[in-house]
């Protein structure tokens, strides 16, 4: 008997019960599983003050994720510095800009939000050119993002609040999956982290986007199948497309 095809993917766990990956599951009868493979942890106020970023003297704040609104508001609690009513918000999205809700009174106060576009994003920031802006960011970010904004004329400075670090896999038998998918040049990082000893050979490696797929290039695996593309939009697609062969 054709033993079930087994696919790790390098995500949380999907929230809503219509995942496109439960009906893959289905339809092709595999075995889907997920678990991170990286985790955030925090900087500390020390390493804050090191880096000599002086948080009161900035008037507007740049936002790409939750973490980074999380993160911003847990420092601030740790410096005992109160967060002034004045302060600007620019948000790469209105997910991230209603998230604002948990710690402030969002109707009060000055939010601008792009539609997930960091082009957007910096044309909204180009408006208040005058501002002195801070990008609260991971260790981890988009190059493209800070190239577009260095040709800017935003006065900003960007400001490392949070890490993305591997997660403890030690748990995961890795060469039980038959597929394994990757969203993140640091998820590449997280699997030699914890298997250093990680040969690919009958393994099948997934990837999304193309900073991923170099850095799994750059580690010496085979790339199987990748997206998004015009032919397969999202991974799910991808991965469909795949099994049906």
């Amino acid at each position: 008997m054709k033993k079930k095809i087994k696919i790790l993917i390098s995500q949380p766990v999907p929230a809503s019960a219509n995942s496109p990956f439960h009906d893959l599951a289905k339809k092709r009868n595999v075995t889907i599983a997920f678990n991170p493979f990286l985790q955030i942890e925090g900087e500390t106020v020390k390493n804050i003050r090191i880096k000599k970023i002086s948080i009161p003297k900035y008037n507007s704040l740049i936002l790409t994720s939750r973490n980074a609104v999380n993160h911003y508001f847990r420092i601030c609690d740790e410096m005992r510095i109160t967060v002034p009513n004045s302060l600007k918000y620019f948000c790469i999205s209105e997910a991230v800009s209603y998230y604002l809700q948990k710690y402030i009174a969002y109707r009060k106060r000055k939010i601008y939000s792009a539609n997930n576009s960091y082009e957007d994003l910096i044309e909204l920031m180009e408006k208040h050119e005058s501002d002195n802006f801070l990008l609260v960011s991971s260790d981890f970010i988009k190059q493209d993002f800070i190239t577009a904004l260095d040709e800017s004329k935003i006065n900003y400075k960007r400001g490392v609040f949070f890490k993305t670090v591997p997660n403890n896999l030690e748990k995961i038998k890795i060469n039980s999956f038959n597929i394994l998918v990757f969203y993140s040049p640091k998820d590449i990082d997280s699997l030699y982290h914890n298997f250093p000893n990680f040969q690919q050979e009958n393994t099948k490696i997934a990837v999304f986007g193309k900073s991923t797929e170099q850095a799994a290039i750059d580690a010496g695996l085979n790339v199987d199948i990748s997206a998004p593309n015009k032919k397969h939009p999202s991974m799910s697609m991808a991965l469909d497309d795949y099994l049906s062969k």
